[in-house]
């Protein structure tokens, strides 16, 4: 079916043309309906091309205004009603205000360029039509259910549920990057836990790393053994759930500035003498060297040795008041000699791995993710090259993709991290090696502008913060500022999705979650109430309790506690 026969399938004529807008890629039409001029709602108009083809130009709705009404005055009495008196002034029209709605142009759809703008006005008189169910779901989504590389985000926010499915490009969302916009409370972590699901389906299987600061995503587990996410093949997702008692960072993947990041304040000539024992320590090994705490000691001691007059070495005092801060990074239990959390452990197709961090302190999340998203970068470029081995545990031949939680936390706008140097250089570079990621944050103002605009598919919730709204008109250009502008309006559940996962910007109702979403907010007054009663029946229990039992002395395995 074309695109003319999808839009006709259930033409409904709903305005028409009074002529162009303010933008060169806008127009208005006349309505007296106001029941399908939302905004953000699909239209069509009919024109005609250069060699006599009929071509439906799409367009979304940017802005309604009304123009005409009734006399105020009959408005004025709550107690009569104004049909009523239009039809004692022989007033006949069922709908007598009058509509001056704005369209956007998107243009005709080409199933092999997406749509094209023909820069071609409407006439004036046009008819303007809705488009229907059936031609939205044809040519809003790169890709259809249960396409492989296709994800189920939701359906069409001003439809019907379920009556025009938002599909994303898994293609697109993984390889130029996503980031995941959204106020406290408008359900960003349950959008991504959807997203996160649809990414272990059977029609992707693929390798995903969540860096999860509060503990959010171990609900994730109830994929495995779900009738959901099975497949004919014998397929079946795996969840890993890494505490903090697991993660293991090897201390000589850590670089000098990572642990400058973990030592407490330090003076210049101790910076320098750490500098120059990180140079020593790789100035006679080559390759993969594996160096230890005590290597890393034994350098700082040559680093600060001087001769003296008479020949004789002496250690510095700077070397001792280094070596005794470096004791802070051999105590950590997180940075080790010999363990480590390698890419090859990490990634697997078809496995999520929860990497929680909501009891590591927020220096030391800084460094293990830096160390992991250096690591899983030089992985896959060098896999990419063929300069691993199959038995190397960095060993990456295949694509994959890692979501960042609380995403301003690593790469801030204004502050120093020890992540976004990294994130930048794969936001940038990760697309030709087949490194993805995906930030989530509350906070879009605090994030770096340059990691936000390397994002090139956006979800965006409700914002109500000035600051960060403002941040996403120069951030987030695809979304439209039309959209941008129901920020404010979007309740829980309700996103803009946009960018190169789509083929135009859409509104989007979520769907439910498969698994049980971790995120959900205490109910206080609920607590509160259930411990206050506990509270009352123990008391009840105690004051009913025989005066002996009461007396008795307390004890714990034979032994008085009182």
């Amino acid at each position: 079916m074309t695109f003319a026969q999808l839009c006709f399938s259930a033409l409904q004529a709903i305005g028409t043309v009074k002529g162009p807008g303010e933008a060169s890629t806008q127009y208005v039409f006349i309505t007296a309906d106001n029941r399908f001029v939302k905004v953000g709602e699909f239209v069509f108009y009919e024109a005609i091309a250069d060699e006599g083809a009929r071509l439906q130009i799409l367009g979304k709705i940017s802005d309604r205004r009304l123009i005409d009404h009734l006399p105020d005055r009959i408005f004025a009495d709550t107690e009569i009603s104004p049909e009523a008196i239009a039809a004692l002034v022989g007033f006949s029209y069922t709908n007598p205000e009058i509509y001056e709605v704005t369209v956007e142009v998107i243009g005709y759809f080409h199933k092999a360029l997406g749509f094209i703008n023909p820069r071609q006005a409407p006439d004036p008189g046009a008819k303007v039509y809705l488009a229907s169910d059936e031609c939205l779901r044809q040519v809003l989504n790169k890709k259809q259910l249960g396409d492989v590389g296709a994800a189920h985000l939701g359906s069409l926010l001003l439809r019907e549920s379920g009556a025009v499915p938002v599909v994303v490009d898994v293609k697109e969302l993984v390889s130029t990057h996503m980031a995941i916009l959204a106020g406290t409370g408008s359900g960003k972590s349950y959008l991504a836990g959807v997203l996160v699901e649809e990414l272990l389906s059977p029609q992707n299987r693929a390798a995903v790393l969540i860096f999860d600061p509060h503990g959010e995503y171990s609900t994730l587990a109830e994929m495995q053994g779900h009738s959901q996410f099975a497949d004919e093949d014998g397929y079946a997702p795996k969840v890993r759930v890494l505490t903090p008692d697991d993660v293991r960072i090897r201390v000589s993947s850590l670089d000098y500035y990572d642990i400058l990041a973990l030592l407490p304040e330090m003076s210049d000539r101790q910076q320098a003498i750490l500098s120059k024992a990180f140079s020593l320590l790789h100035s006679h090994r080559k390759g993969d060297y594996r160096w230890t705490i005590n290597d890393l000691y034994a350098a700082v001691e040559q680093a600060d040795t001087a001769t003296d007059e008479e020949g004789n070495t002496k250690i510095g005092s700077s070397a001792g008041a280094l070596q005794w801060k470096l004791e802070k990074l051999a105590r950590s239990p997180y940075f080790h000699t010999y363990q480590h959390l390698s890419p090859r452990d990490l990634f697997q197709p078809g496995q999520v791995t929860v990497l929680q961090m909501n009891e590591i302190s927020q220096e030391e999340q800084q460094v293990i993710c830096a160390a992991v998203l250096r690591q899983a970068n030089h992985a896959r470029m060098n896999t990419q090259k063929g300069n691993l081995a199959p038995d190397d545990e960095n060993y990456l031949p295949y694509p994959v993709f890692i979501l960042l939680e609380e995403a301003h936390r690593f790469a801030p706008a204004h502050d120093p991290s020890r992540c976004k140097t990294i994130l930048r250089t794969i936001l940038s570079e990760g697309r030709k090696f087949g490194l993805g990621v995906g930030l989530i944050t509350q906070r879009p103002g605090k994030l770096d502008s340059d990691v936000l605009s390397q994002c090139m598919s956006q979800f965006i919730m409700r914002i109500v913060n000035p600051v960060d709204q403002d941040s996403l008109k120069y951030g987030v250009e695809a979304a439209g500022r039309d959209l941008l502008k129901e920020l404010p309006a979007l309740t829980k559940g309700q996103v803009i999705v946009s960018g190169a996962c789509v083929n135009t910007p859409v509104l989007c109702r979520v769907r439910s979650r498969h698994t049980t979403h971790g995120g959900e907010t205490l109910d206080a007054p609920a607590l509160w109430q259930q411990h206050f009663q506990a509270h009352q029946i123990r008391a009840r229990e105690i004051e009913q309790a025989p005066l002996a039992a009461r007396s008795r002395p307390k004890t714990v395995r034979g032994v008085s506690i009182d």
